[in-house]
């Protein structure tokens, strides 16, 4: 039963991190026992541990929705994700190993790439590279515990990133910041990647107001 759980569980959060599932997207019970060949106990469970991560809400009898947060939700979210990967990227400035040093170096080729020869013409691909420069800093910073944080923070915010990422000019934008930040990390500058990398997964409230209105979601009354 435990293996089925975590089946469902990995199931859903690949659909989210491909951008198969989308902030506001039901999950349906009777649906996931018949895509995954399971009785309603592991999806319950697994839906029970995903609620538990902030990542959807249950909705008596019909299933869960994928968390869609408001404005002040998601000005919050972003606040604490910037300083989640700040950390990282400090951490990473410290502790990085030399093997982990040529996989962030190639992560950062792979955007710079995409940015020169592709422009903004596949945010989406650019996307799933910014995803692996993200990971090779997080993965740099040698704390299993901070990962876990910032994969699953990151989890929220990955279809408002995915969206960012149609604006003119935003690709080419991060491929130099992530230029930057990478230089900074392996130069062993702490203080500067940290402060470097939260800068770059911010964004203000006008840039987030236009990213939920982007996805269909409802304006609240901050600002």
């Amino acid at each position: 039963m435990a293996g089925q759980t975590e089946h469902i569980l990995n199931a859903v959060l690949e659909d989210m991190d491909a951008g198969r599932l989308n902030p506001g997207d039901v999950l349906e019970k009777t649906q996931l026992m018949a895509a995954h060949g399971v009785s309603r106990t592991p999806v319950r469970e697994a839906l029970i541990q995903l609620e538990t991560a902030g990542l959807i809400k249950r909705m008596p009898r019909k299933g869960a929705m994928l968390f869609k947060p408001t404005l002040e939700e998601l000005l919050a979210i972003i606040e604490v994700h910037a300083k989640l990967e700040g950390q990282a990227a400090g951490l990473a400035a410290r502790r990085m190993s030399p093997l982990q040093a040529q996989e962030l170096e190639r992560a950062v080729q792979s955007c710079e790439a995409h940015a020169r020869d592709k422009g903004d013409s596949d945010p989406i691909g650019y996307y799933r590279l910014n995803l692996q420069f993200h990971g090779a800093v997080a993965v740099g910073a040698g704390n299993p515990i901070l990962l876990e944080l910032v994969k699953n923070n990151a989890r929220k915010l990955m279809a408002y990133y995915r969206a960012r990422y149609r604006y003119p000019e935003t690709i080419a934008s991060s491929a130099q910041e992530h230029r930057e930040i990478a230089t900074l990390i392996l130069d062993g500058k702490c203080d500067e990647a940290e402060a470097a990398m939260a800068a770059h997964v911010s964004f203000d409230q006008v840039t987030a107001m236009d990213l939920l209105a982007a996805l269909g979601g409802e304006e609240t009354g901050a600002g």
